[in-house]
């Protein structure tokens, strides 16, 4: 059999397509997009892709990766602080060298996820600890450089079915947004087509307790198929994608019920619209609907208190104006605007009135008074004169100064706070780690169970429509996208408003502990003003004084 010069796919012959110059193809779309190809000058796209099994490429494990972009977050962290998050290695003493480095892992849909990609990448050799953050999609993970590479973890979180990419604010924001856009157009489609289908059912439902004409009744029900179509294969897609990628690997989430519950009642209500019976389009289409929505909120969520985080990044200038000495005649040195990621620690930088300090150093020329409020809570200005330490992020604001950076990047004040509210968000309170447990045990059981119920109602004499209506509504009743989410969530959005008041959270586990406190403790009384002077009134004096 021939095979299609554009997918590769064999075909019997009396299907062939054929060009000009004889080229079989196995349909015209595959035809006309070689046309256009050609007609393009882009024909040296058949000779540089890399896959010549049919059909369309499928993402899978690489045989290498570039792991270049991904060193600029690898740092260096203290062996002796990994002592409470060992997972595989047998002591800290045998560990001289620790690294860390954060991930973006796209594909993250649900807690049963996170719990996959943690379990896997702790029981690989040479990992101390792997945290992944459900809100931001974010890894964090740490290992013996002596025992284990970046390459060979990146292998591991590909043969889970998640992608990793580097991670950065401004990567991790686009990312962010361009998922909240996708679902929120895979929703209204949902929504509006389910509100179509609903008028449809509605009519339907009346005919089967007043009566209906067959072809006024096979009518609506395949219309209310074509309505429910879009919703299943579109809208659902993901869904469905996500689910046959975790069947694939024995992994099952919380997307293998939705997918079962909806796609045994969209394939159910087929084969009853072809055999006389009974058709269930709009529980398959409200299935997906109403988990988009609740998708939808909780991205939504994500995203309001994912801006917190992004404020606080965005304290950090872009620009600075750093001093370079030249051996110009009648010029000691020159000042250039550059990016803030390109600073060293050793370059002079010149900070004016109302700009923010880009690094961490100590004043080298001038004077001038810089607002720390952000770091300290106190509401005066803190005078700067030589020799004097400024902070990153901190505001200049009376006079110019050149400032010899000490600290840059990730290295200053500023990044260590936006860390320490990471690691918050990402610490697991025992809550958690209790309902983790769960999550990995218990789409299983839902599964026996909804097929158990299936089975067990059909043997017991009830129809066989009935039967498989009551085991998708085990599948969807049952599914724990509260038990999974619900805890991260809370968690994200009370560190997030505790940043914005400028509480800084350090522990995933303060929450549960606040319900404790008795006594709360204040180091000094700036912390209690509002940090901001108003005119309270005004007193006359007698005229004689």
């Amino acid at each position: 059999m021939p095979g299609c010069e554009h997918c590769l796919i064999e075909f019997p012959e009396y299907e062939a397509r054929r060009d000009g110059k004889g080229r079989a193809f196995c349909c015209n779309g595959c035809l006309a997009v070689f046309r256009f190809i050609n007609d393009e000058g882009l024909s040296s796209f058949y000779d540089k892709r890399d896959w010549d099994a049919p059909g369309l490429p499928r993402p899978g494990v690489p045989e290498e990766i570039d792991v270049t972009p991904y060193m600029e977050s690898v740092r260096e962290k203290p062996a002796v602080s990994e002592m409470s998050e060992m997972s595989e290695m047998s002591a800290v003493s045998e560990i001289n060298k620790v690294l860390e480095a954060d991930i973006y892992l796209d594909g993250i849909r649900c807690a049963s996820c996170v719990w996959l990609v943690e379990r896997v990448l702790k029981k690989t050799e040479g990992v101390v600890s792997a945290r992944v953050n459900y809100a931001t999609h974010r890894a964090r993970i740490r290992w013996d450089p002596e025992a284990t590479g970046l390459e060979p973890l990146l292998m591991r979180i590909y043969s889970t079915g998640y992608i990793p990419k580097p991670y950065s604010q401004s990567e991790a924001q686009r990312l962010r947004r361009a998922e909240g856009r996708d679902l929120l157009v895979r929703f209204g489609t949902a929504a509006f087509l389910s509100s179509q289908l609903m008028i449809y059912s509605v009519a339907l439902y009346a005919g089967y307790f007043q009566g209906m004409e067959p072809r006024t009744y096979l009518a609506l029900e395949t219309i209310a198929m074509l309505l429910c179509l879009p919703v299943v294969f579109y809208s659902g897609m993901p869904i469905f994608r996500s689910a046959v990628a975790g069947l694939g690997r024995m992994h099952f989430n919380m997307d293998s019920l939705i997918a079962i519950g909806a796609g045994s009642a969209f394939i159910y209500s087929v084969y009853g619209l072809f055999t006389g019976g009974k058709v269930f389009f709009d529980t398959a289409a409200m299935i997906i609907t109403l988990i988009l929505l609740g998708r939808y909120i909780e991205s939504s969520a994500k995203g309001k208190a994912a801006e917190t985080m992004d404020r606080l990044a965005e304290l950090v200038p872009r620009e600075a104006t750093i001093v370079v000495e030249t051996d110009t005649p009648g010029s000691d040195e020159t000042r250039r605007r550059v990016p803030v990621e390109t600073l060293r620690v050793g370059d002079m930088v010149e900070v004016v009135p109302g700009e923010k300090f880009p690094v961490d150093g100590t004043v080298e020329r001038g004077e001038s008074e810089a607002d720390e409020s952000l770091l300290t809570g106190e509401s005066l200005p803190v005078f700067k004169g030589r020799g004097a330490h400024v902070t990153g992020g901190s505001q200049n604001l009376y006079g110019s100064v050149v400032v010899r950076a000490s600290r840059v990047g990730r290295d200053t004040v500023l990044s260590g706070i936006i860390r320490a509210v990471e690691d918050a968000q990402a610490a697991k309170p025992r809550i958690q780690g209790m309902a983790d447990r769960v999550v990995g045990v218990f789409v299983p059981i839902v599964l026996v169970l909804a097929a158990a119920t299936t089975t067990g109602y059909y043997l017991s004499g009830v129809s066989f429509a009935n039967a498989v209506m009551t085991g998708i509504s085990v599948l969807v009743i049952a599914c724990p996208c509260s038990l999974g989410l619900a805890t991260p969530l809370a968690q994200l959005v009370y560190t997030m408003m505790a940043s914005s008041k400028g509480l800084l959270i350090k522990s995933g586990e303060s929450a549960e502990l606040a319900s404790r406190i008795v006594h709360v403790v204040f180091d000094k009384t700036g912390t209690l003003t509002t940090g901001s002077l108003s005119l309270e009134g005004f007193l006359t004096l007698p005229g004689g004084l």
